[in-house]
């Protein structure tokens, strides 16, 4: 995920400071989340040893070797390849990971819970501790700048990363007129490239993402 810092009245605005019995259910559901990450899309890294002894990792399964160890990694928004082996109509959702918080933000920032489950599915697929090889981090992703922007300090803390992200996110909306396609392009490639290009910029990262979230989000409003 690509960001850039805004300017606007939402990313502005100071981090809210959500109740203690918010923060104290996180434990339990992170136990929840815990069972049901095994569940989410999962991308498939092959390592094995070559006759010279070299050892050798690729997401394609080796014709030749003999002695093949497969790894399964979720899938992150920064790599439409591992995305492009997803089934994303049929993948299983995630309806019971952080219930409290998504819902708190939802309400505070009046962005729509299913738009935000399908950011963090898309992103992360629900691990907190999740970091993209371009540096973004936690469950929705966030980049260092957008961190200092929105006052996380730490994006690894699901309440703050998703409090962040999700203001981040309506900040966004609210900048291209509640058109979910174009604040998901700019969540990926970020706002600046939406208007360089008129639209959903020609990068085949972003168009995937832009597809991904369209139907999660279509699917996540459904299982309401």
């Amino acid at each position: 995920m690509k960001q850039v810092r805004q300017g606007s009245e939402s990313t502005r605005a100071p981090a809210r400071v959500l109740t203690r019995a918010l923060t104290k259910a996180l434990t339990s559901v992170l136990v929840v989340q815990a069972c049901l990450s095994a569940n989410l899309a999962q991308a498939q890294i092959y390592k094995w040893v070559d006759a010279e002894g070299i050892t050798h990792y690729s997401s394609t399964r080796p014709a030749s070797a003999a002695d093949v160890k497969a790894f399964n990694f979720p899938c992150y928004a920064s790599d439409p390849k591992c995305s492009a082996r997803v089934d994303w109509e049929n993948v299983p959702l995630n309806t019971a990971a952080f219930p409290d918080i998504i819902r708190e933000v939802a309400l505070v920032h009046r962005v729509d819970e299913s738009l935000i489950r399908a950011i963090i599915h898309a992103e992360s697929a629900y691990q907190p501790r999740a970091k993209s090889p371009k540096g973004a981090q936690g469950l929705m992703q966030l980049m260092p700048a957008t961190q200092a922007e929105l006052g996380v300090s730490d994006p690894y803390d699901p309440v703050a990363n998703i409090e962040g992200g999700t203001r981040y996110l309506a900040g966004l909306l609210a900048r291209f007129d509640g058109n979910v396609e174009l604040a998901s392009a700019a969540y990926n490639a970020g706002p600046g490239a939406v208007d360089r290009h008129g639209g959903i910029p020609p990068y085949d990262e972003t168009r995937e993402y832009v597809r991904r979230i369209g139907i999660l989000h279509r699917r996540y409003l459904g299982s309401e």
